[in-house]
């Protein structure tokens, strides 16, 4: 199964993620969309199977220093715009595997997955 992680290289989440693949020996390819950005379609992809909510990083710093208006009326449209302009507010990491989708780091939900 080909394994791909999206994320923030230096996030505390994605380190812990793929410290628990390597334990593993799962082998994986990295995507830091804070360097390589993130290809829209697949952003539109992944808010069509998980909803943009569950994508959207509400609690990060990039987030919280949105103006008033920009946080104001939120909706897919709006969500995906932000998302693909400031991937740091993409909620990380993102893992496809296979048919798999996983979004943030839940080491129940990786082992059920992944191992």
């Amino acid at each position: 199964m080909q394994v791909k992680l999206y994320g923030i290289r230096n996030c505390d989440t994605v380190k812990k993620a793929r410290a628990w693949l390597d334990a593993r020996g799962i082998g994986y390819e990295f995507h830091d969309y804070k360097t390589a950005g993130v290809d829209p379609e697949r952003l539109k992809s992944w808010t069509a199977r998980l909803g943009w909510e569950a994508l959207l990083n509400r609690s990060g710093t990039t987030f919280r220093k949105l103006s008033d208006a920009d946080k104001a009326n939120l909706d897919e449209v709006k969500a995906l715009g932000l998302m693909a302009a400031q991937p740091s507010m993409i909620r990380r990491p993102v893992v496809e595997a296979g048919d798999t989708l996983l979004v943030g780091f839940k080491p129940d939900q990786f082992e059920a997955a992944l191992a």
